[in-house]
């Protein structure tokens, strides 16, 4: 079978590679020349595990093009990859997705040949069977049905694993026009991962509800286990990893996600929950629980920047160890990282950075405003103090020499408490979410309540 991917980005290139991997002869289209000519030379456009080791294995099934016209012509289902950015009032926007659709519909208009067309990029609730079909309809003469099929149907992966999380997905979600669209598309899918998951099949509607649903819970569970973090900052001998390894074996909570650090950042969680709450505000529900769990992600760097102020050292040069949103990749979009070098260096502090991947994007965003260090190691020596703010493997396995040249009043904020303190004999070593507040002289501290 012959597949078609619009858009060839951080999720769109490791699809076409994964699908050539399971022998699909894949046409990728994208409007950027530099992704289609890297494609077509055998390299991978943007920077995610496993990619350009796929590429390489499979590059005879895989080719780009900047021509959508050519590659729906030429191929059986057409997937729709881009951007649905968040607008002003934080909904998604359709503005991407509905130029790919009047695209595929003017190609299909000179194809007699059934044509499924796969929207995977994430929209609001109501925008598939809405503008979305309508445009895909009028640019092609066609109805949805007989000759013309349309599903809903967007991944749940991450950045840094998505090569990984396509091929063992948990579950496929398809959101089908009709029973031929969903029976084609959910074929495909078994073809094209390596595990047997189970397959949601349902309408439109609600497979778009499915999806902001399942982020805005993780994020809750995130913004939970932040809540009980914070919490452990003020109460003396708590530790938030006790409680919450606790609270994890229950099996209607379980521990994935459940574990106190810093905010959830990235480009999918921040957006996702705003969208589902502003869904909530056009539907007149109530959705206060969206509301609390983004108020209390945005709530997590003043806990980090209270810690700071509150170390007995007093420093003024603080070392930031992570810039990435997560491990694993070198996106910066709604960073933690950056976002506490910004409010240290408006709070008077010097900062030095650095991150094993994220250095590049985090200049263009933080220009000469701060020192990079080269290695963590050297973050270290240049800084009074330092913050692990993402929790990239190798910050873990840092050593006492790497801080053999500091004064006995140095002190690491660990927000992960990956590192092992008996380790640092000269280095105090902060952990977040295990009591540090409980005696702050800036902080009314009650130690205990009684209901």
């Amino acid at each position: 079978m012959k597949v078609s991917i619009i858009g060839l980005g951080k999720l769109g290139s490791p699809m076409a590679a994964v699908y050539a991997s399971k022998g699909f002869e894949v046409i990728g289209v994208d409007k950027n020349p530099t992704y289609v000519e890297a494609i077509n030379a055998g390299k991978a456009p943007v920077d995610e595990p496993q990619l350009q080791e796929f590429i390489d294995a499979n590059k005879e099934r895989l080719t780009a093009t900047l021509d959508t016209s050519d590659a729906v012509k030429s191929t059986d289902v057409t997937f729709v990859i881009v951007p649905t950015p968040s607008g002003p009032d934080g909904t998604f926007t359709n503005k991407y997705v509905l130029e790919a659709m009047k695209e595929i519909g003017a190609a299909l208009k000179e194809k007699s040949d059934y044509h499924l067309v796969v929207v995977t990029s994430t929209v609001m609730p109501g925008s598939t069977n809405g503008e979305i079909r309508q445009a895909l309809e009028n640019a092609s003469g066609k109805k949805v049905g007989e000759k013309l099929g349309l599903c809903y149907s967007p991944e749940f992966i991450a950045l840094g694993s998505v090569i990984r999380d396509m091929l063992y997905p948990d579950f496929f979600l398809i959101g089908e026009s009709d029973e031929k669209a969903g029976s084609l598309l959910e074929e495909i899918y078994k073809n094209a991962c390596s595990n047997s998951p189970r397959v949601e099949r349902m309408n439109f509607v609600n497979a778009e509800l499915t999806k902001i649903s399942v982020n805005t819970y993780v994020t809750t569970k995130i913004s939970y286990a932040n809540m009980l973090s914070e919490m452990c900052d003020y109460l003396e001998g708590s530790d938030v990893n006790v409680v919450t390894q606790a609270i994890g074996c229950d099996s209607r909570i379980g521990h994935k996600y459940l574990k106190g650090a810093v905010a959830y950042g990235g480009p999918c969680f921040p957006r996702d929950n705003v969208a589902f709450g502003c869904l909530a505000d056009q539907l007149k529900a109530n959705a206060d629980i969206a509301i609390a769990t983004d108020s209390i992600n945005r709530g997590q760097k003043d806990r980090v920047l209270k810690m700071i102020k509150n170390l007995d050292s007093k420093p003024k040069k603080i070392g930031i160890l992570g810039l990435s949103y997560k491990p694993g990749t070198p996106v910066i979009e709604e960073s933690q990282g950056i976002s506490l070098a910004v409010a240290l260096l408006k709070a008077g502090y010097e900062v030095v950075v650095y991150d094993p991947m994220a250095m590049p994007a985090a200049k263009s965003v933080l220009n000469s405003s701060v020192d990079y260090a080269t290695s963590a190691e050297d973050c270290i020596q240049k800084c009074d103090s330092a913050v692990l703010m993402t929790a990239w493997p190798e910050f873990s396995e840092l050593k006492a020499d790497a801080f053999s040249e500091k004064d006995k009043g140095f002190a690491i904020i660990d927000c992960w408490r990956v590192l092992q303190k008996s380790m640092f004999k000269n280095v105090e070593v902060v952990y977040q979410g295990a009591g540090f507040l409980a005696h702050s002289k800036e902080e009314k501290v009650v130690n205990a309540v009684a209901c």
